[in-house]
């Protein structure tokens, strides 16, 4: 008796490849790998996510917290976004902080906005489950999602790489993994 195998059809693009543009930040604050990827969507909506290169999603570490207290007088999670004016939204610059990865061997990482824009939010799965960051980071592991103003909305991407401009830069690194 011949079994018939099921050849696999095409492969469907996840969400955040069909809808949005990858750009990247090398070396954010100058740290060697620290690399960032902003998403950007059509209506001008940007999330930060970490690379595959980042050192927390290298080497296997263990997150131990990942806290969005930014000073005594700053939390990332009492922004609280609200009309269609974005009322109440923490404005952000290229590098203001949006937390920071403790993880289990004392090292600390400090994640940057990378855009200039409004804070929409700051994911609270990643708070309660920091494990999601190396699991799925390009899709419910991201970090904040952003709303640069709508006059610098052209203008954001300058000073970013686009996906291919930054797979020749991590070939050109020996110390980061290239993805």
């Amino acid at each position: 008796m011949a079994t018939k195998h099921k050849t696999a059809g095409p492969v469907v693009p996840l969400f955040v490849d069909r809808y949005f543009i990858h750009w990247y930040k090398a070396d954010v604050k100058g740290k060697s790998c620290e690399d960032h990827c902003i998403p950007q969507h059509s209506n001008r909506i940007c999330v930060t996510t970490l690379t595959e290169s980042h050192p927390v999603l290298q080497s296997g570490k263990t997150m131990k917290s990942i806290p969005c207290q930014i000073s005594t007088n700053c939390s990332r999670l009492q922004n609280k976004v609200s009309g269609k004016c974005k009322r109440g939204a923490q404005f952000l610059t290229e590098l203001a902080p949006l937390c920071k990865i403790y993880c289990s061997d004392g090292e600390a990482y400090t994640v940057s906005s990378c855009v200039r824009g409004c804070s929409m939010e700051v994911i609270e799965n990643i708070l309660h489950k920091p494990s999601i960051l190396q699991e799925k980071p390009s899709t419910e592991g991201y970090i904040a999602v952003e709303l640069p103003k709508f006059e610098e909305s052209k203008n954001i991407t300058e000073g970013l790489l686009t996906q291919k401009q930054y797979k020749e830069v991590m070939v050109k690194m020996d110390n980061c993994t290239t993805f």
